[in-house]
């Protein structure tokens, strides 16, 4: 329960907070051993288990992360990981879609700069 209590202090990630999100993120990561399977070092699924279970541990970290990850983030944001099988590749498209130089991001800024100017339009 610990985990939760800590899990949600993080503001939600939404189309402003990326940096403090991240940081946030991958400290909390770091913190329950989860890091490894969304930066490169265990992102690949071990081939088959063996006496140590390493196939089931490292099916748990997944999905302790992907939890982490989906639980921190806005509802328009999910929509970007949905289909994301990994941590890595959530975190990645996420990297992606909040750098400062990408189209992607541009994309998103114009389709929220859309939204806003169409609440503030009235019909008369």
């Amino acid at each position: 329960m610990g985990d939760l209590q800590v899990i949600g202090r993080i503001k939600k990630l939404n189309n402003q907070n990326y940096n403090t999100w991240s940081t946030c993120m991958m400290s909390y990561m770091q913190g329950q051993d989860l890091w490894e399977v969304v930066n490169e070092s265990e992102i690949t699924q071990p081939e088959a288990e063996d006496a140590n279970g390493i196939l089931r541990k490292w099916k748990i970290k997944v999905g302790k992360a992907m939890f982490a990850l989906k639980t921190t983030i806005e509802e328009d944001v999910l929509e970007h990981i949905r289909d994301a099988k990994t941590p890595y590749e959530a975190w990645n498209t996420f990297t992606k879609l909040f750098s400062k130089k990408n189209d992607t991001r541009l994309q998103l800024l114009e389709s929220e700069l859309l939204s806003i100017a169409q609440r503030d339009l009235t019909i008369a």
